[in-house]
Protein backbone atom coordinates (compact mmCIF):
# COMPACT_ATOMS: atom_id res chain seq x y z
CA UNK A 1 0.00 0.00 0.00
CA UNK A 2 2.53 2.20 0.71
CA UNK A 3 4.17 2.08 -2.86
CA UNK A 4 0.49 3.26 -4.46
CA UNK A 5 0.12 5.81 -2.03
CA UNK A 6 3.14 7.80 -2.78
CA UNK A 7 2.27 7.01 -6.77
CA UNK A 8 -0.83 8.21 -6.06
CA UNK A 9 0.34 11.61 -4.60
CA UNK A 10 3.26 11.61 -7.91
CA UNK A 11 0.39 10.92 -10.18
CA UNK A 12 -1.56 14.34 -8.21
CA UNK A 13 1.33 16.38 -7.83
CA UNK A 14 1.96 15.95 -12.05
CA UNK A 15 -2.30 16.74 -12.47
CA UNK A 16 -1.54 19.65 -10.60
CA UNK A 17 1.90 21.05 -12.65
CA UNK A 18 0.10 20.13 -15.71
CA UNK A 19 -3.26 22.29 -14.99
CA UNK A 20 -1.19 24.72 -13.85
CA UNK A 21 1.21 24.88 -16.72
CA UNK A 22 -2.12 24.78 -18.66
CA UNK A 23 -3.91 27.53 -17.09
CA UNK A 24 -0.74 29.78 -17.30
CA UNK A 25 -0.59 29.15 -20.98
CA UNK A 26 -4.12 30.22 -21.28
CA UNK A 27 -3.79 33.40 -19.33
CA UNK A 28 -0.71 33.63 -21.88
CA UNK A 29 -3.49 33.49 -24.84
CA UNK A 30 -5.71 35.73 -23.60
CA UNK A 31 -3.00 38.64 -22.82
CA UNK A 32 -2.07 38.21 -26.19
CA UNK A 33 -5.62 38.13 -27.83
CA UNK A 34 -6.55 41.20 -25.41
CA UNK A 35 -3.56 42.69 -25.99
CA UNK A 36 -3.96 42.38 -30.29
CA UNK A 37 -8.10 43.61 -29.77
CA UNK A 38 -6.72 46.94 -27.97
CA UNK A 39 -4.10 47.52 -30.68
CA UNK A 40 -6.73 47.17 -33.18
CA UNK A 41 -8.74 49.55 -31.38
CA UNK A 42 -6.47 52.44 -30.75
CA UNK A 43 -5.64 52.13 -35.30
CA UNK A 44 -9.14 52.21 -35.71
CA UNK A 45 -9.37 55.99 -33.08
CA UNK A 46 -6.69 57.52 -35.93
CA UNK A 47 -4.96 59.10 -32.31
CA UNK A 48 -1.72 61.13 -33.42
CA UNK A 49 1.62 60.21 -31.84
CA UNK A 50 3.60 62.25 -29.15
CA UNK A 51 6.22 63.40 -32.11
CA UNK A 52 2.95 64.83 -34.30
CA UNK A 53 1.20 66.24 -31.44
CA UNK A 54 4.66 68.52 -30.36
CA UNK A 55 5.17 69.21 -33.88
CA UNK A 56 2.23 70.63 -34.43
CA UNK A 57 1.67 72.33 -30.59
CA UNK A 58 5.27 74.27 -31.40
CA UNK A 59 4.25 75.61 -34.89
CA UNK A 60 1.25 76.64 -32.70
CA UNK A 61 3.08 78.23 -30.06
CA UNK A 62 5.62 80.20 -33.04
CA UNK A 63 2.38 81.02 -34.85
CA UNK A 64 0.96 82.97 -31.66
CA UNK A 65 4.06 85.01 -30.99
CA UNK A 66 4.15 85.92 -34.90
CA UNK A 67 0.55 86.81 -34.66
CA UNK A 68 1.52 88.82 -31.02
CA UNK A 69 4.78 90.32 -33.34
CA UNK A 70 2.51 91.62 -35.75
CA UNK A 71 -0.44 92.80 -33.98
CA UNK A 72 2.66 95.06 -31.81
CA UNK A 73 3.41 96.06 -35.05
CA UNK A 74 -0.11 97.14 -36.62
CA UNK A 75 -0.68 99.26 -33.51
CA UNK A 76 3.03 100.63 -33.70
CA UNK A 77 2.21 102.00 -37.33
CA UNK A 78 -1.77 102.97 -36.39
CA UNK A 79 -0.28 105.45 -33.59
CA UNK A 80 2.48 106.17 -35.75
CA UNK A 81 -0.24 107.30 -38.42
CA UNK A 82 -3.17 108.79 -36.09
CA UNK A 83 -0.10 110.98 -35.53
CA UNK A 84 0.17 112.43 -39.26
CA UNK A 85 -2.81 113.91 -41.33
CA UNK A 86 -3.29 111.55 -44.11
CA UNK A 87 -4.48 113.60 -47.13
CA UNK A 88 -7.44 112.50 -48.79
CA UNK A 89 -7.63 110.48 -51.74
CA UNK A 90 -7.39 112.27 -55.81
CA UNK A 91 -11.48 110.96 -56.19
CA UNK A 92 -12.72 113.40 -53.23
CA UNK A 93 -10.75 116.30 -53.87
Amino acid sequence: MPQSRGTMFDDFSRLMTDAAEMAHGVRREAEQIFKAQVERWLADLDLVTREEFEAVRDMAIAARDENERLAKRIAALEAQLAGQEIPPPASEI
